[in-house]
């Protein structure tokens, strides 16, 4: 028995290890179509022979030259499902395309950088869930006639026990340092308070996903920020400047937990998106997280 809980200790310590290089937060490759319609339908198609569940996709920032899918899987949901609260942030993943000089690149938030962010001090128990998302991931990079993916979004990467406890820096909120933009009777309140919302105000914010578990009461949706202020084809082009496009990064999410609403700040989520953005570029879009806010509450409070 003792040489059993040896041997399960070991093998827990290999696949943390396999986790403590620096992680970045994408993973990128050129698609070898160049026909972007024919590429969303294939990786359509490949996302769900791979065990990828595709819950929303839409065009980011008005861009006919981005498109975003988001997905989750059977193991994300019962992993978030079993701890509850922020941990709901993690319920999905992203994958995009991205056009550029006339070729198309495909990329992926990576698995076990999210989940790390998001997961925290828990990361560790769950970190065979996300490196089996990452295995599907990458198979489907493979099906689609990619053999091997690199990771991007930071040049160095982020320390696995930096990116459990992010902050961009002195003074900027952490992922605890949420923002609660409304409470409400019931959780069914709230659901049809977003509904209307996207309805009333369709022209600015469109609804993309959303992933639910009525008997937790937990919610994460996803929407798509068009508005004259703080609109995604306003921030995305300042920030989102090098060759390798973090076009995954959106959509902006809201978390519903019981009667209540919750966002990431502005502050912390672009930054986990943009680690290496300087402090030059993140004044450009000094009000941004404020306009997304205030987009936010506009939505769950119509």
């Amino acid at each position: 028995m003792k040489n059993q809980f040896l041997t399960v200790l070991f093998v827990f310590a290999i696949i943390v290890a396999g986790t403590t290089q620096n992680l970045k937060p994408y993973l990128g490759a050129e698609l070898l179509s160049n026909d972007f319609d024919q590429a969303k339908e294939m990786v359509s198609q490949k996302m769900a022979s791979n065990g990828l569940a595709l819950v929303g996709q839409y065009r980011p920032a008005k861009d006919y030259e981005r498109w975003v899918f988001v997905y989750t899987t059977k193991e994300l949901e019962e992993t978030v499902n079993k701890y509850g609260g922020f941990r709901g942030f993690a319920l999905t993943q992203r994958i995009a395309l991205t056009k550029r000089n006339g070729n198309i690149f495909l990329s992926a938030t990576n698995p076990k950088y999210w989940g790390a962010a998001y997961f925290q001090e828990d990361f560790d128990k769950e970190v065979q869930v996300f490196i089996d998302v990452e295995e599907k991931l990458k198979s489907m990079f493979r099906n689609l006639g990619i053999s091997e993916s690199v990771e991007f979004g930071a040049e160095e990467g982020l320390y696995l026990d930096k990116l459990k406890n992010y902050q961009y820096m002195f003074g900027m909120p952490y992922f605890k340092d949420v923002i609660e933009l409304g409470e409400f009777s019931d959780f069914e309140t709230i659901k049809a308070n977003i509904k209307k919302g996207l309805r009333m105000y369709s022209d600015d914010y469109k609804f993309v996903y959303s992933v639910e578990n009525l008997d937790k009461k937990i919610a994460l949706y996803g929407i798509g920020l068009f508005g004259a202020e703080g609109g995604e084809q306003l921030f995305l082009p300042i920030i989102d400047f090098n060759e390798q496009k973090h076009t995954c990064f959106l959509p902006y999410e809201i978390l519903v937990l019981d009667n209540k609403v919750y966002m990431l700040h502005g502050r912390y989520r672009i930054a986990l998106s943009f680690p290496d953005l300087t402090m030059g570029t993140f004044s450009k879009i000094m009000s941004t997280p404020g306009d997304i806010e205030d987009a936010l509450r506009k939505v769950v409070n119509p």
